[in-house]
């Protein structure tokens, strides 16, 4: 089934201890949208300005991304710019120009109305409701949110997680969310809002997975070369939802699979700036990476 994303689509300017890259393609719904493109078709749901290029627009077609829902509006498009040093888990942003993602309200085609899979990428919680109330009988709402909205709009984001399936966010988020140091008993009362898998991003050190009465836990993949985390945390979730979108099966063993693919192509991602890496890969070169993972992780049991 295909899945219905709502973000941001973006240029970034990235500095890094290894390179820069200046006005690439970037924003949460485009990295999330090529990652799950991978595992079946997206509809995607955004705004950019006059100045985005065709050629960015031809790319995100071809790789099966219904555009309908790209609205395009007088002025410039969203731009980020920010610097990582060799701590590469956290961004100093330098800029951030809203632009036409300013005015951003997201209006679902009539054909969009009934997705079954639902991706609320990191936007202001009052448009997520928006958004929701616009779809008609989804299967599963995933939910990505950041530490802005957690402070700014708590009230709204708390309505929203009531809503929510899946909510995947960083370990800092889920700690500031919960008001709670530890990420045990965080996760406890993140579930408590509403959603009934927690999903925490790690960056370099992997991913936890809390469920009612399970938790999941893998490493990030050990890279010889990593450039640019930008859009990871997206990527992972395109993988993630994608994943559970093409088997349509949301079973704790399916997140499980599902977790190890995301991180699968977060770990493409940060090899190169932008999309690039993504632009190049193969399904067989993310079938060995999956594998790779599975021989990581496994371990004999007690004689």
């Amino acid at each position: 089934m295909d899945i219905l994303v709502v973000g941001s689509v973006a240029f970034d300017t990235v500095e890094t201890p290894f390179g820069h890259g200046h006005e690439v393609l970037g924003g949460s719904a485009t990295y999330f949208s090529t990652s799950a493109s991978f595992f079946t078709g997206v509809r995607l749901v955004a705004v950019v300005g006059e100045d985005f290029p065709d050629e960015h627009r031809s790319f995100l077609s071809s790789r099966n991304i219904d555009l309908t829902g790209l609205q395009v509006a007088p002025g410039r498009t969203f731009r980020w710019k920010g610097r990582y040093g060799y701590d590469l888990n956290e961004a100093q942003t330098l800029e951030t120009h809203l632009n036409v993602f300013e005015g951003f309200q997201p209006k679902l085609p009539e054909d969009f109305r009934d997705a079954e899979v639902v991706f609320l990428a990191n936007i202001d919680p009052e448009l997520q409701m928006e958004v929701m109330r616009q779809v008609k009988r989804p299967r599963l709402i995933a939910c990505d949110t950041m530490n802005f909205w957690i402070g700014g709009k708590r009230d709204a984001l708390v309505r929203t997680l009531d809503q929510v399936d899946i909510l995947i966010i960083n370990e800092g988020e889920t700690r500031q969310l919960a008001n709670e140091p530890n990420l045990v008993k965080a996760a406890k009362a993140i579930l408590a809002l509403g959603p009934k898998t927690l999903v925490v991003k790690r960056g370099e050190y992997g991913v936890l997975v809390f469920g009612e009465h399970s938790v999941f836990s893998i490493p990030a993949y050990p890279l010889e070369e990593v450039f640019d985390p930008t859009g990871a945390g997206d990527t992972f979730a395109g993988g993630f939802v994608g994943y559970l979108a093409a088997t349509g099966s949301f079973t704790d063993a399916a997140i499980r699979k599902a977790t190890v693919f995301g991180s699968v192509m977060a770990s493409f991602t940060v090899e190169d700036f932008s999309l690039n890496r993504l632009r190049s890969v193969s399904w067989q070169e993310i079938e060995d990476r999956f594998r790779r993972f599975q021989a990581l992780t496994a371990f004999e049991g007690l004689d």
